[in-house]
């Protein structure tokens, strides 16, 4: 007979609901990938400058289907990486950090910003931020309540 793991990780659906707090957003759609390294936000411009000699990127998005938000967003600069999506394509993108609220939990988690138009999700929460924190059941969806951002959140 095998032996059970037991673990003190809460257990989510393939999709939920979230909030990106420093950023502003305090409702966001997002699909849990075990299988991709890293998070992703989709963005629909991005552009770098300088702020007191370091770099920062301004960067716009919709949030939202039914009646889109359309939200401006600054934040440091961490990292230009090389990333590889689903078809193999290697791409290179600039990455920040910032936090992420779900599930009754705040962590900060590396976040690349891409154009994620055609998919379903305009986040995709990776491996890197699930790990030690969250298991994904992918029999389920919409497991947490949605996110309650207080005034004293936001930037």
């Amino acid at each position: 007979m095998a032996d059970l793991i037991t673990t003190d990780l809460v257990t989510l659906g393939w999709r939920e609901r979230l909030a990106l707090p420093q950023l502003g957003i305090n409702l966001l759609k997002a699909k849990l990938d075990t299988g991709a390294r890293s998070s992703s936000l989709h963005v629909d411009t991005l552009e770098e400058f300088q702020r007191d000699g370091v770099t920062w990127l301004r960067f716009t998005m919709h949030v939202g289907r039914r009646q889109p938000v359309h939200m401006s967003c600054e934040a440091p600069a961490l990292d230009r990486r090389a990333v590889t999506d689903t078809g193999g394509r290697r791409t290179e993108r600039w990455f920040i950090r910032s936090e992420v609220q779900l599930a009754g939990q705040r962590f900060s988690t590396d976040i690349n910003l891409t154009n994620r138009r055609h998919m379903l999700f305009p986040f995709l929460l990776g491996r890197s931020a699930l790990s030690g924190r969250f298991a994904v059941d992918p029999a389920r969806s919409y497991t947490q309540s949605r996110p309650q951002t207080v005034a004293s959140d936001l930037p």
